[in-house]
């Protein structure tokens, strides 16, 4: 009796299963993470802080990433049932439908809902670096311009997934992905440049100035983007040598990986943990030393002096405040 035997790479297949099972585990922190910063939004920090501000355009940036990212993660769990146990005897067998991911439509849909999940994702780090450069042009422009090239990119990749082509051969994956990291590593440079910069400030103007604020803030943006990114830019060495089972390995999980990063960010902020809780009992000295190097009232009375004595605000406000209140006493000392 024989039987029929299709050509296959056991590793290429090994590494689609292995893939979609580190998509499971991704998934389900990202689900969870999900659920925490709902509830964080919701609620009123702890230690007396106040609700994160533009909560509602988190909440629709958590709701949308999430949407979109259960929607590619059912189509590529949908898929890989296929492979093994629905097409199990079509020519070629399970090397020959993880080869050919873009001829079934459910894979596109995947692929699709993916790039756009990655768009919010781009988005939100893009206002971020903003808002922290105070809407400088000089970041402003090259940071649009790059964001934009990463859309055009991902829409190119997009009409020729929907042709049928093999996703494993598309040159603008490449370039879509060189581009994307490219945002996230230069958003990176910018956040921690401008945070060095106003500690800097800080410290000429407060000889005693506790700077462990900034410190706490640049170690968060740093492990937000260091995972993402490490991960990333071995997907991309595995996509231009044409390693498919390394690819499809890292091609299955990456945007979940980049959601779960952003996500400790947004929790962290909706908790009013943006800084460390010891920072707040070191901030009476700060707030002393502000108020006898000056004599602007803004500095030492109201709203100004209870956001500096709050950790707990969004750490967004927290930056553009520290940067007003360096910016004016070196001022009025002066």
């Amino acid at each position: 009796m024989s039987s029929y035997a299709p050509q296959t790479d056991l590793s290429v297949e090994r590494f689609r299963l292995d893939g979609m099972m580190l998509l499971c585990v991704c998934y389900g922190i990202f689900f969870l993470l999900t659920v925490q910063a709902w509830i964080a939004l919701m609620q009123r920090p702890r230690h007396g802080g106040k609700i994160a501000d533009n909560r509602l355009a988190l909440l629709f940036y958590v709701s949308i990433t999430f949407v979109l990212g259960t929607i590619s993660f059912a189509m590529n769990a949908k898929y890989t049932e296929m492979i093994w146990i629905d097409l199990r005897d079509a020519p070629g067998g399970p090397l020959a439908l993880i080869e050919g991911y873009m001829n079934y439509r459910i894979n596109f849909v995947a692929l699709a809902t993916g790039h756009i999940q990655e768009w919010f994702m781009q988005a939100l780090l893009l206002h971020r670096c903003f808002v922290i450069w105070d809407w400088s042009r000089w970041v402003m422009v090259p940071m649009i311009t790059l964001y934009v090239a990463m859309i055009t990119f991902s829409i190119i990749v997009l009409v020729e997934a929907s042709t049928g082509a093999k996703f494993y051969n598309i040159v603008m994956e490449l370039a879509y992905l060189c581009v994307e990291v490219g945002l996230t590593v230069i958003y990176t440079i910018l956040v921690i440049n401008r945070l060095f910069v106003m500690r800097g400030r800080m410290r000429q103007v407060i000889a005693q100035y506790d700077s462990s604020t900034y410190n706490t803030i640049a170690l968060m943006v740093v492990e937000s983007a260091a995972l993402y990114t490490v991960f990333a830019i071995v997907f991309i060495v595995a996509f231009a040598t044409y390693s498919t089972g390394v690819t499809t390995l890292c091609f299955l999980s990456i945007g979940k990986i980049q959601g779960i990063a952003q996500l400790f960010i947004i929790i962290r902020v909706a908790r009013g943990r943006a800084v460390t809780h010891e920072w707040s009992t070191r901030t009476p000295a700060i707030a002393t030393a502000i108020a006898f190097s000056g004599t602007v009232s803004d500095l030492t009375e109201g709203t100004d002096n209870e956001q500096i004595g709050k950790p707990e605000q969004n750490i967004v406000q927290l930056y553009a405040d520290s940067e007003k209140a360096a910016g004016d006493t070196v001022s009025t000392a002066a």
